[in-house]
Parts: structure tokens; C-alpha cells; sequence
């Protein structure tokens, strides 16, 4: 009775909501924004550059160093954000893979650490203050950029830069960390390189989580446009409301991958391997008793992996305990929650010296634990069923299924392997990407038309 209360209670107010960010009761996640203390630097919110200057520098204050090489990318940045005044910011590694930021007027802006090994603030200006909703704006970036995002946020976020082993590395924002200096903002990014051919390779990620809601398009010179509109401007707190259900339905924590402020505005939701950050056991158990259904079924059965490669199909077996295909240089043990949720621990981690056989099997295997596609009919070859036919079963990962559910046009990555698909014509990733680049346009607040 106290479960149906709750989550009555909690559909109605998110329902209810007038704004883009949902006010909601418990029982989400809270944050509570600290301060440098509080600051947890990690493979996932670290961007490791390779140089390090004693000093921030700014354009031509290159002495004695290589000039990044350049380029010519415009992007253009739509507002359609209901919310407060929104900012962006543009960071990545230049062809040296030294950290940069592209500043609003295309100038470029190095961080240096001065030396200190504890995370220090980006404290010149980065920020590129958007125009009204309704209006944009158009920001060239003048070198080649990769492992690029572009973020946005309501309000201002906070940047650190560290000195590490290999330079100087940027501490950027975490979604996962309740008490980092961003986790009370509402912000979000898209992904970018931009490489030396001149080729821009874009896209928006839900791997990590759902934040504020953003669009893409990407034209050619040839005069072809590719669009990626994400989700819809209403889908975090639909995601959430249903988030709930699931907890209702089965008891896992789904309702607290959503994380809220001190007000109850609802900011975000994680992907359920982020949420063991917080909780490192909610979810341990979650796939077991499919794992153990998955072996004792190939035990008996051949399970077929698709390569889509020259390798061609090859046929897998449970044998000793393990996973075995043929042709393959390591076999698979039964893989964890963990390594499920982020397909690059246990059995799925891609080690050096793994063949070329081995590297296209684990995203193929991970999805289709993901999607839950390996004991439904079909499922024997992977990737081979459509994606009318993933997440349909239990256990399956729900906060992917919601965030394609949302999608305008269900593409957009939800795991890190969400570009495995069976065919060319069901890319679920919602990846952009030309040789020849005219520009770059990025929605924020809501898809376009």
C-alpha cells in the first residue's frame, strides 16, 4: 500500500509540472552541490590532455610550441529553452591533445593547472552566453577538435583542470556525483570530434544519463542534412514517472536514477550503471537469474554472433562454465550487472592482444544482454532481430527502453554499444557524420519541427 501511495503521489506531481524541469517529491535522488572537497575525478569525467603549461594561454601564446592544426567548422546554436538564460560551452583536445576551450568569439583558450594535482577551477571566461529562446547564434571553431562536447547548462558550470601524469587534465562535470559543485545545474551535452580529414563525427549520448534536452543536425557541402532530434522536450520527467512504475512493479531503485534539487526540480536521470556510483548495490543482483538462464540455455543451444565483418557469423557454446566461439582468443565468463551496464568490465572488457574476432563479438554480445534479445525467438544470431523486439522482456534495461520510448525518432545512445544494430537501416545510436562538413546545428530545449 505504501509503494502504490508513493508513486500515486509521485505520478500526480510530475504530471502536473508546468516547466521543462519537473517538480517532483521524493523518492528521487537529491543533490547536494559542494565544493572542491567534494569533487570525485574519474575515467569518466577526466578528459586526459597530453601537455602542460605553467600558465592558462590564450591565441597566439604558443611560444615554442606547435600551432594546433586548423580548421573551419561553424555551429550554430539554437535556443528553445523554456527555462532560465542558458550557457554553452565548447572543450575538447586540439591536434596535440592538449585541452582547449572555444570561446564565443572562436578564440581559443588553454587551462593550465599551475602544477597542482588538486582539481582547480577554470576561472577565465568559457562560458557562451546564449541569445533569448527563439534566437541563435554561430560559433566557428577554427582548429581540429576531438573527444569534444559541447555543454549547456542553466546558469553557469563549473570546469577544473589537474595536473596529471600525462599534462594537464580537465575535471568535468558529473552526473553521478551527488555533491559536485554541478549537481544541483540542469545541463546536458552533445559529442563531438573533428579530425584533421576534416571529417566531423558527431552525436547525442544517454549513456551516462538524461539531462536537459538537445537536438542535432548536421549538413553537408554536397547539400544533404542528417538530423538527430532526441528526445522530446517533455521526456525526463515522462522517463521519470516511469522510472517509478518500474520500482513499483519489480523493487529495484529504478525511481532513483532521477536526481532532484534541494526543491524538488527534477535535474536528471542516470543510467542504471552511473546510479552504482551512488548505490553500488541496488541493482547487483538485477541479472542473475537471466545470466543463469542465458548459460544453462547455450549449453544445449548454439548461439550465433553476426560479426558483420569479414569473420563473418560464428558459432558460440557454453562449455565449462564459459562462452566459447569459435575463433575467438578468450572465452566469456557470467558477466555482472556492472559489466552489462557498461559492456567494458568483466567479460566485455576489450584487453590488448584480443583478436579482431574477439572485438566484434563483445558489443554484439553486450546489446543483446542489454536489449534482453538472447532467449526470445530469433534471439539465437545477434544482432538479428529488429528493435520492435528489444527490451520487451524482464529482466531488460529499462532506462534505455525509456529513453528510446521518448526519442522523436528513437535514436540516440542509451549504452555504449546502442550501434550494434542488424542492419544499416535501424541505427538506434543516431550518430551524424560527413567528409565534408558545411555546419553543425545543435537545438536546445526542444527537437526541431
Amino acid at each position: 500500500m505504501r509503494t502504490f501511495t508513493l508513486l500515486t503521489a509521485l505520478m500526480g506531481a510530475v504530471s502536473a509540472a508546468p516547466s521543462l524541469i519537473t517538480r517532483v517529491a521524493t523518492p528521487f535522488s537529491v543533490a547536494s552541490p559542494g565544493g572542491i572537497d567534494d569533487i570525485s575525478v574519474t575515467g569518466n569525467n577526466i578528459l586526459n590532455g597530453t601537455y602542460h603549461s605553467p600558465a592558462t594561454t590564450g591565441p597566439n601564446k604558443f611560444a615554442n610550441q606547435a600551432n594546433p592544426k586548423s580548421g573551419h567548422l561553424p555551429i550554430k546554436l539554437v535556443n528553445s529553452f523554456g527555462g532560465g538564460h542558458v550557457n554553452a560551452y565548447i572543450a575538447g583536445l586540439d591536434s596535440e591533445n592538449r585541452v582547449v576551450f572555444v570561446k564565443g568569439d572562436g578564440s581559443l583558450l588553454y587551462p593550465s593547472s599551475g602544477g597542482s594535482e588538486i582539481p582547480v577551477p577554470v576561472s577565465d571566461e568559457i562560458k557562451i552566453s546564449l541569445p533569448a529562446k527563439g534566437k541563435s547564434l554561430t560559433v566557428t571553431v577554427p582548429i581540429v577538435i576531438t573527444s569534444a562536447r559541447i555543454y549547456f547548462a542553466e546558469g553557469t558550470l563549473p570546469f577544473f583542470i589537474v595536473k596529471i601524469p600525462t599534462g594537464d587534465g580537465l575535471v568535468q562535470p558529473s552526473p553521478a556525483n551527488l555533491k559536485d559543485p554541478s549537481a544541483g545545474i540542469n545541463w546536458g551535452f552533445v559529442e563531438l570530434s573533428y579530425t584533421e580529414g576534416k571529417a566531423v563525427w558527431a552525436n547525442i549520448s544517454y549513456v551516462d544519463f538524461v539531462g536537459m534536452i538537445l537536438s542535432m543536425s548536421l549538413s553537408s557541402t554536397d547539400g544533404s542534412t542528417q538530423v538527430t532530434r532526441g528526445l522530446h522536450s517533455y521526456a525526463l520527467g515522462e522517463i521519470c514517472k516511469d522510472l517509478a512504475k518500474q520500482t513499483a512493479k519489480d523493487g529495484f531503485p529504478w525511481a532513483n536514477l532521477c536526481i532532484r534539487n534541494s526543491e524538488g526540480r527534477l535535474l536528471r536521470a542516470l543510467a542504471p550503471g552511473d546510479y552504482s556510483d551512488i548505490d553500488k548495490n541496488g541493482f547487483k543482483n538485477y541479472w542473475k537469474s537471466y545470466v543463469d538462464k542465458v548459460w544453462d540455455h547455450y549449453s544445449s543451444n548454439t548461439l550465433t554472433i553476426n560479426t558483420q565483418s569479414s569473420a563473418g557469423k560464428v558459432e558460440c557454446k557454453v562449455k565449462d562454465g564459459k562462452l566459447q566461439c569459435d575463433g575467438d582468443n578468450r572465452s566469456y565468463s557470467k558477466p555482472s550487472a556492472n559489466d552489462i551496464w557498461g559492456c567494458n568490465s568483466g567479460p566485455f572488457a576489450i584487453k590488448a592482444g584480443d583478436n579482431e574476432l574477439h572485438k566484434a563479438v563483445v558489443p554484439r554480445l553486450c546489446a543483446a544482454f542489454v536489449r534482453a534479445t538472447l532467449l526470445i525467438p530469433g534471439g539465437d544470431v545477434q544482432p538479428g532481430v529488429s528493435r520492435s523486439k528489444y527490451y520487451k522482456t524482464n529482466p531488460a534495461n529499462h532506462y534505455s527502453r525509456l529513453v528510446h520510448h521518448y526519442e522523436v525518432d528513437g535514436r540516440g545512445y542509451a549504452f555504449p554499444y546502442d550501434d550494434v544494430n542488424p542492419n544499416d537501416k535501424e541505427n538506434a545510436s543516431g550518430t551524424l557524420a560527413t567528409g565534408t562538413p558545411e555546419k553543425l546545428t545543435v537545438y536546445i530545449g526542444a527537437p526541431p519541427p
